[in-house]
């Protein structure tokens, strides 16, 4: 994967963190940009998990704590309840079974912990024309069809995942829009349908319930 992957940092993700969040567990953290700015800024203890060892490494000079390798093992040794704040910035995707990580990381959140999430949307417009103007599917280095993704959602398939798995959805909303007039011409022509596919990603924050 380009080593850019690794060195983001996640500014659109800063206002769905809780500003309250003390102990926050970014999975996935890269070299750690994103969460050196919530450890500055809302003076939280931040930990990292990150399986790529030259990303953690630089992590950790930033973090208060970066566990290396791959998380569903790391998570087994991390102290239940304890968490404010699980951040998933585009992890679920890469996962086999997202839907059994999910549940698991309910018992590191404390009582009023939330998971923070952003997931590529699959119905993004450019991927919609790929599959049916173009009629392809192939895999790329990067983009919703990167060729480490396992799993691909929309927003409808992301709120009913969260709902089957017990959890309430406090917030998703699309993030990092196509912004062209044409569009906008086009989703009126189809009355509103195609609202969904402006966005890159989706993202918000979901509660145990």
């Amino acid at each position: 994967m380009d080593n850019k992957y690794y060195k983001q940092n996640r500014l659109e993700m800063f206002d769905f963190i809780p500003k309250n969040s003390q102990r926050i567990l970014d999975i996935g953290c890269g070299q750690g940009n994103f969460s050196a700015v919530l450890k500055e800024k809302l003076k939280s203890q931040v930990w990292g998990i990150e399986k790529d060892e030259k990303a953690a490494k630089v992590a950790r000079e930033k973090l208060d704590k970066v566990l290396i390798g791959d998380v569903n093992y790391h998570l087994d040794f991390l102290e239940d309840d304890y968490f404010d704040c699980i951040v998933l910035n585009d992890i679920l995707e890469h996962l086999v079974d997202p839907f059994l990580f999910l549940k698991k990381l309910k018992s590191k959140l404390n009582k009023n912990g939330v998971i923070v999430f952003s997931v590529p949307n699959v119905r993004y417009l450019f991927n919609l024309k790929k599959l049916i103007i173009d009629k392809q599917w192939h895999y790329e280095d990067e983009g919703i069809l990167d060729r480490t993704h396992l799993r691909f959602f929309t927003k409808k398939s992301l709120i009913e995942t969260f709902n089957n798995l017990n959890f309430e959805v406090l917030q998703i909303k699309g993030i990092n829009p196509l912004n062209f007039w044409k569009f906008s011409i086009i989703n009126i022509i189809f009355f509103g349908f195609l609202s969904d596919t402006r966005y890159l990603q989706f993202a918000g924050v979901i509660k145990a319930k």
